[in-house]
């Protein structure tokens, strides 16, 4: 098998780890997404769950500042899983206009299977590395996700 870093396009040597963090995130994101599409979920909802999971009775706001997604792919997909009867969309008895989302049994049995799927993804992902390798990597992948993060926040024109 060729080197990854073999294959490394000239106009992105001087962005290797940018790149190789596109091309992990593209991989892994393909793996999962093959492995939702084993339990008819598509990518992102199983996010969407395992907030619910951990507190169901969520407002849709909530669910999105939670996951980190734009409001109209949260909204498409919380409407795609009402539709396979994963949840149920309510209005708020305080206030007609917030939608509350509750897990009906359908969508609560789905916790097995999905904390089955992130264990199989974690040990393919993890294979290969030491303890200290997983740890080193977790907390680089976290400290550049909010660089990234706080980058493009401080670029947001301020009101």
């Amino acid at each position: 098998m060729t080197d990854p870093a073999s294959r490394l396009p000239g106009t992105a040597r001087d962005g290797r780890l940018s790149y190789a963090i596109f091309q992990l995130a593209r991989a892994h994101r393909a793996h999962a997404s093959a492995m939702l599409r084993e339990m008819n979920l598509h990518p992102g909802q199983e996010l969407l769950l395992m907030q619910l999971f951990d507190r169901d009775g969520q407002t849709q706001s909530e669910l999105l500042d939670s996951v980190g997604l734009d409001h109209s792919t949260v909204s498409k997909s919380l409407r795609r899983m009402q539709e396979a009867g994963l949840l149920v969309r309510e209005p708020a008895a305080y206030d007609r206009r917030v939608m509350i989302v509750h897990l009906t049994d359908k969508g609560r049995a789905m916790r097995e299977p999905i904390e089955a799927m992130w264990r199989s993804l974690e040990e393919i992902s993890v294979r290969d590395l030491t303890p200290e390798q997983i740890e080193a990597f977790t907390e680089a992948a976290f400290a550049i996700e909010r660089s990234v993060r706080d980058t493009g926040r401080e670029a947001l024109p301020h009101a």
